[in-house]
């Protein structure tokens, strides 16, 4: 399985599944398409952005766990 951490690149996370922007988004992550936050860690995006960097890997690796267990539509 697929599993996002702390010190992944923002630009890594997203290449493992482009959805996550969306998700990236809903916390206030608004900037995920700039330059500098894709060198970005996701722990550090936390920090600039306030929010609990536990709280969105466990978001995020429940979404990735979700999607890999779900028959692809192709």
């Amino acid at each position: 399985m697929m599993k996002a951490t702390k010190d992944m690149l923002i630009l890594d996370l997203l290449q493992l599944d482009q959805n996550i922007a969306g998700l990236l988004m809903g916390y206030g992550m608004h900037c995920i398409g700039c330059m500098l936050a894709s060198n970005e860690t996701i722990e550090q995006a936390c920090m600039a952005h306030g929010i609990d960097a536990d709280d969105l890997i466990g978001h995020i690796n429940s979404y990735l766990e979700k999607a890999e267990s779900e028959p692809s539509s192709v």
